[in-house]
């Protein structure tokens, strides 16, 4: 009777070795199932862990954003099954649609049991030098125009008053789009950090003013990116 919140990689090429404590395969060998956005993702990452044949008999339930009823995916573990959660990348429940299920397991009395892992926000957070004292994440922003920029000067007024780092995501397509409102709509002084790539060879972090990020250098690539600003704090605001 145990949800496991398993942590996954950030891309699917790296090898688990150097992300992932030895406890998550232990964990992983031992499940009756596992709850995963896609059955496909879900198959690969048992993959990781175990040979061919326990892969294939192993039950997946999916939870993704199409998932309308969450009390089934519980049954097994309430007949006293352990079954494990996982995200298509980094830490279930973190920008991802597992949180509701955790709820419920927690007023079934179901264990959740969770593991040090990878995160992209939590990375981003570390390596942008943005206050990790006081922070907000707001998952994607609108993606109308006038609705974005609202949100980005709400966003920045925010940070300003409170001394505090937003931050954001979006999907890679959109990030050349985003970082260019970005750069026009927030005032000089507040900081802007575009943190790409994390954990892989070619990662990029890079934070420095509005101003400096208008004289040129704003190149972006479609790959999974993690936003950041921090406006000038003002005890006055």
């Amino acid at each position: 009777m145990t949800l496991f919140l398993l942590p996954n990689l950030l891309d699917e090429t790296l090898g688990w070795e150097p992300f992932l404590p030895q406890s998550v395969p232990e964990a992983v060998r031992g499940l009756d199932g596992l709850i995963a956005e896609s059955e496909k993702a879900g198959r690969r990452y048992l993959r990781r862990f175990v040979d061919h044949e326990t892969m294939a008999a192993t039950p997946i339930r999916l939870l993704n954003e199409h998932t309308a009823e969450l009390t089934s995916l519980l049954e097994p573990l309430l007949r006293g099954e352990k079954w494990g959660l996982v995200s298509d990348a980094g830490l279930p429940c973190v920008a991802d649609p597992g949180a509701p299920l955790v709820l419920l397991a927690h007023e079934k009395k179901v264990r959740v049991v969770t593991f040090a892992g990878p995160s992209s926000i939590l990375m981003a957070l570390q390596l942008s030098g943005l206050s990790g004292q006081r922070f907000s994440f707001h998952g994607y922003l609108p993606r109308e125009a006038a609705d974005l920029k609202k949100a980005l000067q709400q966003m920045e007024a925010r940070s300003r008053q409170e001394g505090s780092a937003q931050v954001w995501i979006e999907a890679p397509y959109r990030n050349a789009k985003m970082a260019q409102t970005v750069v026009e709509i927030l005032q000089p002084s507040t900081l802007f950090c575009i943190a790409r790539d994390l954990t892989l060879e070619d990662q990029f972090v890079r934070t420095q003013p509005i101003a400096l990020w208008r004289k040129g250098g704003l190149e972006m690539a479609k790959t999974p990116t993690v936003f950041l600003l921090q406006a000038k704090y003002s005890e006055t605001t």
